[in-house]
């Protein structure tokens, strides 16, 4: 997260997320203007202003729409609807909230191991027979 999406921000976030020569797709916001400028980065961005079709788009004529930005906007709709309950965060926590949400979408498998983690129960070496 960071206070402001300005163009010198959003700049050190991609800086520090991605290699050069990394294709970066995003809307069509003004903050990113200069990301394709930079360290050998292709930007490819989508217009959500107009008509269905430009909100994604196939530029090598496979069929596949592969330019959008549609997998980040859903997870922050899957982050709101997991702060909904909440009926507001304070913005101090915001972080915090996130992080929590974060962890359980990157969680793929529950496991006996994570179950001791999360129940506080320590290793046993102790097996039944």
């Amino acid at each position: 997260m960071i206070e402001t999406a300005s163009m010198v921000e959003l700049d050190d976030v991609v800086d520090a997320a991605c290699l050069g020569g990394t294709t970066v797709n995003t809307d069509e916001g003004s903050g990113y203007n200069r990301i394709g400028k930079r360290h050998g980065r292709v930007h490819r961005a989508v217009d959500h202003s107009g008509p269905k079709r430009t909100w994604a788009l196939d530029l090598d004529g496979d069929g596949v729409r592969e330019v959008h930005c549609n997998t980040l906007e859903g997870l922050w709709t899957g982050v709101r609807n997991f702060l909904r309950p909440s009926r507001g965060v304070s913005k101090w926590f915001l972080a915090q909230y996130v992080a929590v949400f974060q962890w359980g979408y990157n969680l793929k498998e529950v496991t006996d191991e994570f179950m001791r983690v999360l129940l506080g129960i320590p290793p046993s070496t102790c097996f039944p027979s």
